[in-house]
């Protein structure tokens, strides 16, 4: 039963009570973890056995103690109580096996006292005292009572076991519910100090890395503030009491004992170590395939337009190679761990019997079994459970790790805090501004100059225009008034105030910006415009929508001011995003309005009537306006000129323009010599590349992920539009519904096709299950040996029981060595077949998700992060189901296979109470690991929800603080943190429940089968030698069984995980970029024509995008495209790129259908910049390889792409020139910079049709016309199709299409059109007189 209690503490608490309310957050997909195999099992009891030295714990628990009491920082006194409470019950639960070695021992002297009196009666047949039943035929022994004795140890059983029930409720549920509460406020303290760090913080903490924080790191830090201190509580505790009873019942023996702990020690030092280096090694190998893998989907356009599927999946394949051998080395050294493990725990069995046997001949008075069997029992039980103690002093230790680096931000101090109430609060603001000699360079780049020494004074109610290049300064004294930083050196004023001693979040609340990347959030129209006013009306929101010339867009719209906008307000156009970004500003009425490059993004038509607008909003305003395109700003009361990070001129236009300084040189190179036309221009336009109209989300790829925000929205804010409430009830039905559908789409995948997945590794998978074959004797054997060992007690003779008790010793000893040898071979083998099963498997399902069609991935069910996580736990999940599991079963079947055998052969009556038993203690099991794992997808369910927001809040942060709405967003997090939290207090009470039951039944169970063992043994029906054979035997079996049922959940998951691989590496996309297939001319002239085109996107069938396109370009020539915002231009540019394919009509290349073409050397052809360019986070070099993906490409194309993109200046004037890294999705870079590399990176495969959509809307006026020149160069003999709201920029190209309603209007060159006076006639006009 010791052995029993050894194993059975040992795995209920490797696994300890995870909060699941809190655990499962959602991961980046680096961060994924893998469920827990039966390999990782084994190597936390590995670790827990090995780490069985006292000292060594004793000294990390006084480091621990040190500092322990930080964690709990946020516990009120009534959750500290309740704490010590938790405690004493850990403490008096401890104390319960120890004892329980005590009534084993009694049991065992008193079952060994019956055998010896039966075994010297029968020898001597004395008639005196022996009489024969006749009956039964049963010798009865008078004086040896073995019914009554134990139904007293009975009795101590029960007692003990309803102790522990009562007891282990207690210390789990107290402790479960403190650390629910106290995680909640951490949760809250560290999202309440994020959003309220200084700008300058964030540009030197990564995103990434604080959401992992606010994840991974809180969940750490609940687990150790959980269950897992009781625990450790209660394993400390039963390694004194097993101490403290091992010297009091046999000190020598003790000693003995004790003599083995160096070894294990030992060992425990070293393999601990390699595990920890492997296991960090491992998980930062996946981490970076992870982020290769969300990079390439989230440019997946990108990719595929520059055919860089090949380079993608071996980038990815490379990061896994690290990772496979990792694993590898890992499952190698847990297994040689557990068998060395093993083979001392088994030495110490062979050398405690063989010196007790010699202790109880020598000592008779001193040494029984009973005493030896408690001594050894209690001193090894003692033992372990310090080991398996420091996991959980692990996780304590780690616990206290994450809360030194979340508790450090909260107490972070806060220069710039729009939470505090310090600072002043004017009763008005009249909106005088002036910088006074401001010198400001980048916390995050201190060597690089910003300002250097700017002075300019705004009066009030005037409009200030800064102008300059890219990179000048400009957006950075927008920044420095909102107090986003301080400056270095001198001060900004308002209103003669040092900013400085102004209340912040006043400051802001007077401020309305309107900046060139408009950040939208993932809620209705009409509450992204409420994020501007938190108490605006209907009516408020109406008027700034029609002030903003949104209102006729948004009208069309089927749920027109609810319409949801999608993440970052994905489903909406540049220019829709931007007129909205604007009302949003205009709704607050604020005294200082900022526009940096407010009107970029808008078409011709809607840029008039929103210039105007903006104009009419700048009366009686202080305004500060950002343009590159210089005719917005004439009408400005003051124009500064930047350079260098100084003011070197200002002035009016006129002033300026007879000064004819810089402000002249930019506005004559924009216009071309003549100041009176228009050119627009501007600093990074970030339109969606699905130029199209907003449709009813109801069904698109945002709404599901983001249903449970819309109610939380509408509940912060005063005025709630009544529509939107109704349907974002409805729309969470709608989406589980769909949900489970999916699920039960998913084929059925029996147990063969996922060992079929392994087939390649089968030789490996071979010897490892013979490994477990012989594995799963073990148990038995030693289960055999233990009875046979207490048998040889029943011996008179000192030297036959001294004799038998060396060999049975030296076959312990030999079980050992077999043990070490199946634990090596079986890690080995499943190790390496896991690994390569897990490697191949990612590889192929990355290649098929780089092979499904751009509309796959416009489904909602495939967005990036969803992808990511698949593929970051799909293959892990498949993994545990094939070799260990495999392994596991093979072990089980032999295990239960001998143990039934052996018991029904021994003592069948005993037996069949025994297989009786086995039910509950399999069921204690699997109700521990049911409630543990039950409602979890709930709780992750809700706490995605929350990590969403956090998410959302944070990467748009500069938005957030800019509109003063960190306490919106903050009790958003707030709310969606509630129901889990209920959960988890709901829960805690049954996690205590069941973990009690699991730890209670084995006594119960005990009591039954000892007693029933007495009644046998005194009717003469069996011996004792074989009540414990038996009871040993079938013990070890359910044992493994019940390991092994608590792989169930693990299968189901993993039957899922390799249905969803199946179904993926089976789907053959419409588009397949992988085919070879279509034809590849050899002469290709480059004359393209869209005849009849119907489209509407896959998500949005409703909305018809393209209804009859026709228009052609000849083979040299170039097309612009021109038309308001979601007119469907860009849409006929990823036609022709067969992103999709047209409902109706054909894109016509070279006279061929393009469905009849080659796909990746149709794209070859094709050299793409577009509206929003994606770089990569690599070298400037290796972006601009990355135009032609077939061929090495040399430094010297490059430099020559670069200097026609007019980049290699400024890329030479960096410190590591090209080898210069441009940061994830090139934030390293500004707006003009990326367009630029974008540029040459098309340049650089020279290709015989370029797709320009608003290729130079992001360069400033100097850049932007050597670049026009380039691409004029760069369009000289190729086919060309540029889309353009700048109209200056295609007067000369060959034919010019308008197009409306997804028709072209009216085509013909520039002078034909406009001598037609018709839509062109308008949109230029509409732009030039503006």
């Amino acid at each position: 039963f010791s052995i029993l209690s050894i194993r059975q503490s040992e795995k209920a608490f490797q696994r300890g009570y995870p909060n699941l309310a809190f655990d499962d957050d959602e991961k980046p997909p680096e961060e994924t973890k893998e469920e827990p195999q039966t390999a990782d099992i084994e190597a936390k009891t590995a670790k827990g056995l090995l780490s069985c030295n006292r000292l060594q714990c004793a000294c990390q628990l006084t480091m621990v103690s040190c500092v322990f009491w930080i964690q709990f920082r946020y516990a009120t006194c009534c959750e500290v109580f309740l704490m010590v409470i938790g405690l004493l019950c850990s403490a008096i639960h401890g104390i319960a096996l120890p004892l329980m070695c005590v009534v084993f021992g009694d049991m065992t002297d008193n079952f060994v006292q019956s055998g010896q009196q039966y075994f010297t009666n029968l020898t001597s047949m004395s008639n005196a005292t022996v009489f024969l039943n006749s009956t039964v035929g049963c010798i009865q022994v008078p004086g040896v009572d073995i019914q009554a004795q134990m139904t007293k140890n009975a009795y101590y059983f029960v007692g003990i076991g309803c102790a522990v029930l009562l007891l282990g409720t207690f210390q789990v549920m107290l402790f479960l519910l403190t650390a629910t509460k106290q995680t909640k406020r951490i949760r809250e303290k560290y999202f309440h100090a994020i959003l309220h760090q200084q700008m300058a913080w964030f540009d030197t903490h990564q995103i990434g890395v604080l959401n992992v924080r606010m994840t991974d790191d809180i969940n750490t830090i609940n687990e150790g503030l959980g269950d897992k201190i009781c625990v450790f509580v209660q394993f400390f505790c039963t390694f004194l009491t097993g101490l403290i009873i091992g010297f009091v019942f046999g000190w020598k023996l003790t000693l003995v004992i004790l003599a083995i702990s160096p070894l294990l020690a030992g060992s425990a030092a070293v393999w601990s170590k390699i595990l920890a280096t492997l296991t960090s090694k491992e998980l930062s190998a996946y981490a970076k395939a992870g982020a290769v893998a969300e990079e390439i989907l989230v440019a997946i356009r990108t990719v595929v337009a520059f055919n860089g599927q090949k380079k993608a999946v071996e980038k990815y394949e490379n990061n896994l190679e690290d990772a496979k051998n990792y694993g590898i080395k890992k499952a190698i050294t847990t297994n040689v761990s557990m068998g060395l493990t093993q083979f001392v725990i088994f030495g110490a069995y062979a050398l405690a019997f063989w010196y007790g046997t010699k202790l109880s001949v020598d000592e008779p008075e001193n040494y029984t079994i009973g005493k030896t069997i408690t001594v050894f029992f209690s001193v090894m039980i003692g033992a372990f459970s310090l080991g398996q103690g420091a996991p959980n002093l692990e996780a304590i230790a780690k616990a206290r790790g994450a809360a030194y680096e979340v508790y450090k931000t909260i107490d972070q101090p806060r220069p710039i805090d729009s939470s505090s109430k310090e600072g002043h609060k004017p009763d008005h603001v009249r909106g005088d501004i002036e910088f006074k000699d401001i010198h400001f360079n980048y916390p995050s780049r201190k060597e690089v100059k910003i300002l250097q020494g700017v002075n300019l004074t705004v009066p009030r109610g005037k409009t200030i225009a800064l102008v300059g290049a890219s990179g000048c300064g400009k957006s950075t004294t927008i920044q420095l008034l909102q107090r986003f930083y301080d400056p270095d050196l001198g001060q900004i004023t308002l209103d003669g105030h040092d900013i400085r001693t102004l209340n912040v979040k006043w400051l802001r609340e007077n401020i309305g910006i309107v900046s060139q990347e408009p950040v939208l959030f993932g809620t209705t129209i009409a509450e992204n415009i409420r994020y501007g006013k938190a108490d605006a009306t209907d009516e408020d929101i109406e008027r700034a929508v029609k002030e903003a010339n949104a209102y006729d867009f948004i009208a069309k719209l089927p749920d027109k001011l609810n319409t949801m906008v999608g993440e970052r307000g994905a489903q909406l156009s540049g220019g829709q995003k931007q007129r909205i970004a604007i009302a949003r500003a205009l709704v607050k009425n604020p005294k200082i309005l900022l526009l940096d490059e407010a009107t970029s993004a808008l078409d011709t038509q809607s840029e008039s009537i929103v210039q105007a607008a903006l104009d009419k909003a700048r009366a009686g305003r202080t305004t500060i306006m950002i343009a590159h395109r210089l005719s917005t700003i004439r009408t400005a009361d003051v124009i500064a000129g930047f350079s260098n990070g100084q003011v070197v001129e200002q002035g009016t236009h006129r002033e300026l323009m007879a000064k004819k300084g810089v402000y002249y040189s930019l506005v004559m190179q924009q216009s071309h010599g003549n100041p009176e036309v228009e050119d627009t221009s501007e600093d990074n336009s970030l339109p969606d590349y699905n130029d199209l109209v907003l449709y009813d989300m109801a069904y698109t790829e945002d709404s599901h992920a983001l249903e449970g925000e819309n109610g939380d929205l509408g509940g912060n804010s005063i005025h709630r539009v009544s529509l939107r409430r109704k349907s974002t009830k409805k729309k969470p039905k709608k989406s589980k519904k769909e949900k489970k559908e999916d699920e039960s789409n998913l084929p059925d995948v029996p147990l063969s096709r996922i060992l079929a997945m392994n087939k390649p590794e089968w030789p490996y998978l071979l010897f490892g299950v013979l490994a477990s074959l012989v594995g799963g004797g073990v148990y038995p054997c030693v289960a055999i040996l233990f009875a046979k060992i207490i048998g040889v007690f029943a011996e008179i003779d000192p030297e036959v029981k001294r004799q038998k008790t060396l060999m049975f010793s030296l076959l312990f000893l030999l079980i050992g060595g077999v043990a070490f040898v199946t634990y090596f071979i079986k890690g080995f083998m499943f190790g390496k077949s896991g690994e390569l099963l897990t490697m191949r498997l990612r590889k192929q399902v990355f290649n098929a998700i780089l092979r499904q069609e751009i509309g796959w991935f416009d489904d909602h069910e495939n967005a990036v992060g969803v992808l990511t996580t698949r593929l970051a736990s799909d293959a892990s999940l498949v993994k545990g189901a094939t070799g260990a599991r495999l392994g596991l079963l093979t072990n089980c079947i032999c295990t239960l296979t001998i143990a039934i055998v052996v018991a029904f052969v021994f003592c069948w009556q005993l037996t069949l109470l025994i297989l009786a038993c086995v039910p509950f203690l399999i069921g204690a099991n699997f109700i521990q690991m049911r409630a543990m794992a039950g409602h979890a997808s709930k709780d992750q369910g809700a706490l995605e929800q929350s990590g969403k927001i956090s998410t959302e809040t944070v990467e748009n942060f500069k938005t957030v603080v800019a509109l003063t709405r960190e306490d919106v967003f903050f009790y958003k997090f707030m709310d969606s943190l509630e129901r889990p939290y209920k959960n988890g207090l709901v829960k805690a009470p049954i996690y205590g429940l069941t973990f009690a039951l699991s730890q209670a039944i084995p006594y119960m169970v005990n009591a039954a089968i000892f007693r029933f063992g007495a009644w046998l043994i005194a009717h003469c029906y069996t011996q004792y030698e074989n009540v414990f054979l038996v009871f040993s035997v079938i013990i070890f079996a359910a044992m493994n069984i019940g390991e092994s049922s608590s792989f169930a959940p693990d299968f189901g998951k993993a039957k899922t995980a390799a249905a969803r691989i199946i179904k993926l590496l089976e789907k053959d996309p419409e588009i397949d970029i992988y085919s070879e297939e279509g034809k590849k001319p050899s002469d290709f002239a480059g004359n393209i024509e869209f005849r009849g085109i119907h489209f509407a996107y896959p998500t949005r069938q409703n909305v018809k995008v393209l209804q009859g396109l026709n228009v052609s370009v000849g083979p040299g020539q170039t097309l612009a495209l021109v038309g308001e915002s979601g007119c469907g231009k860009s849409t006929s540019v990823q036609l022709l790129e067969r992103f999709y394919n047209p409902a109706e009509g054909q894109v016509l290349v070279d006279g061929q259908d393009a469905k009849t073409l080659n796909l990746a050397w149709l794209r070859s052809q094709l050299g793409l910049v577009s509206q929003e360019p994606i770089l990569f986070d690599c070298t400037i070099t290796e972006n601009i390889q990355y135009g032609d993906n077939s061929r090495v490409v040399s430094q010297a194309e490059i430099e020559e792409a670069a200097k026609k993109a007019n980049i290699h200046d400024f890329i030479m004037g960096l410190p590591e020139k090209y080898n210069t890294s441009v940061g994830d999705k090139g934030t390293q870079m500004s707006g003009g910079q990326k367009q630029r590399i974008a540029i040459a990176r098309a340049l650089v495969r020279q290709p015989k049709i370029l797709l320009l959509d608003e290729a130079t809307s992001a360069l400033d006026t100097e850049s932007e016309k050597i670049v026009q020149q380039a691409l004029d160069d760069a369009r000289l003999g190729r086919t060309c199709i540029v889309i353009a709201h700048r109209l200056s920029t295609i007067h000369n190209a060959d034919k010019i299409a308008v197009i409306q309603n997804g028709q072209v209007a009216e085509q013909g060159t520039h002078t034909e059109l406009m001598a037609k006076e018709g839509a062109y006639f308008a949109l230029v006009n509409a732009q030039v007189n503006h």
